[in-house]
């Protein structure tokens, strides 16, 4: 009975300790597409329609894990992403802003290179003698999109989000 006395005790003791968890965190992300003002567009001919160019797959970039503890105000960075013919992601093009850690661009870039958009394609159509319109020819193009990614911390949790120009 006695080592049952003790069991008890220890048994207790254990339940009466408190385990704290540390403080989480995770960033989260999001993201918009910017207005495309200052872009070059392709210019359709008559009977012409333009086609895709939307994003597929476009995971949020992560909060660099080297800017946690700091969590510094809100960071916005801009950046062009040139997409192939394919779909894919070609190249990554970051503004570079004054006094923001080179670890925000790259967790953009980071992200950005995983992102795949439904190739934009242009597709030329006419009219038969019968007055029934067909396709003639579609060709894939080149796109780029300007997108505005943000950083920030609320309450003291990093949160990351995206949005296209």
């Amino acid at each position: 009975m006695g080592s049952l006395g003790v069991l008890v005790a220890l048994l207790a003791g254990c339940a009466s300790q408190r385990v704290v968890a540390p403080p989480s965190h995770e960033g989260e992300s999001s993201y918009r597409a910017l207005p495309d003002t200052d872009m070059t567009h392709y210019q359709l001919a008559l009977g012409a329609v333009s086609g895709g160019a939307v994003p597929l797959d476009h995971p949020a970039p992560i909060y660099p894990s080297t800017q946690l503890a700091a969590c510094p105000p809100e960071i916005r960075l801009r950046a062009l992403l040139i997409v192939g013919t394919d779909g894919k992601v070609d190249d990554v093009r970051v503004d570079n802003v004054a006094g923001v850690a080179p670890a925000f661009a790259t967790a953009v870039r980071a992200a950005a290179w995983q992102w795949r958009f439904v190739p934009l394609s242009i597709s030329r159509w006419a009219a038969d003698a019968n007055g029934h319109s067909h396709r003639v020819e579609t060709v894939l193009k080149p796109f780029s999109l300007p997108y505005e990614f943000r950083f920030s911390c609320h309450d003291g949790k990093p949160q990351t989000s995206t949005s296209a120009s």
